[in-house]
């Protein structure tokens, strides 16, 4: 059975994809944590680190399933032939886990990409002679900020994954928070890049955040203005992160998380 997390009218669906060590060693990409800030992180996810010591990922997206379609949030690793195959453990299973969870891709009518770093885009766009989005009646959202900034991010997307998606006119750019037909709410969390998004649900007093890389490692939920070495604007991230991490009015806050080991963790 898949993991997953029931708010109110919304069922929220864990989807594996992959799971494989970082490319650099851990005390890399946060060269600014203790030992005793580690020790910390370790002991409320141990599974972050493998036998050998290395950080160790999971790869997942997520499905939100609402009494008005089904929205999912991010695309995975990808085939083999995935822009991501460069250093993630391809292929994924996210085709897999759609099964299991009953969701054929035609099923989905919203795809919200986070941001345009290839583990996160990997089943968006599926070929490369004759590309081809693989939720074929979904609409793509994109903040326009994270499109403008691609060159930077990453010029190979634009022919694999940005260029497929005008064709079929399935992309759709945003500016800002923005409502969803489901109901769920598009947040613009920045920093991690330009364009960075997250996704909000909200049923009484309780939320949920789908924080895309907002939220790489534990370490980062225990101690939010921690910089990470692969953000692309550390300050901008840490406000983005602090202010998600605000409960506000809500009695609770759950985080969906893609690379912690648990893919559900409750704030609040």
């Amino acid at each position: 059975m898949l993991p997953s997390l029931k708010l109110g009218p919304y069922t929220v669906l864990a989807l594996a994809d992959g799971a494989g060590p970082f490319f650099s060693p851990r005390s890399e990409a946060f060269p600014d944590a203790t030992d005793e800030q580690w020790a910390a992180a370790d002991r409320f996810d141990p599974g972050a680190l493998d036998a050998d010591g290395r950080w160790w990922l999971r790869f997942r997206a997520f499905a939100i399933l609402g009494e008005r379609g089904v929205t999912l949030v991010d695309a995975g690793i990808g085939p083999a032939d995935s822009p991501a195959a460069a250093w993630a453990p391809v292929p994924g299973v996210l085709p897999d886990s759609l099964a299991a969870a009953g969701i054929d891709p035609s099923d989905v009518d919203t795809v919200v990409l986070t941001h345009l770093h290839t583990d996160h885009v990997g089943w968006a766009v599926v070929g490369t002679d004759a590309a081809r989005p693989y939720f074929p009646n979904a609409e793509y959202l994109l903040q326009r900020a994270e499109l403008d900034a691609l060159d930077a991010i990453n010029p190979l997307l634009r022919s694999r994954l940005v260029d497929p998606l005008r064709k079929t006119d399935q992309l759709r750019l945003l500016d800002g928070a923005t409502a969803l037909r489901g109901g769920e709410r598009v947040l613009a969390t920045p920093g991690h890049t330009p364009g960075h998004q997250s996704v909000l649900v909200t049923s009484g007093r309780e939320r949920l955040a789908v924080t895309g890389d907002l939220l790489v490692h534990a370490i980062q939920l225990l101690h939010p203005a921690l910089a990470y070495a692969h953000e692309m604007d550390p300050e901008r991230a840490r406000a983005s992160r602090e202010r998600l991490l605000r409960t506000g009015d809500a009695d609770t806050l759950h985080l969906a998380t893609p690379h912690l080991t648990e893919p559900f963790v409750t704030s609040r």
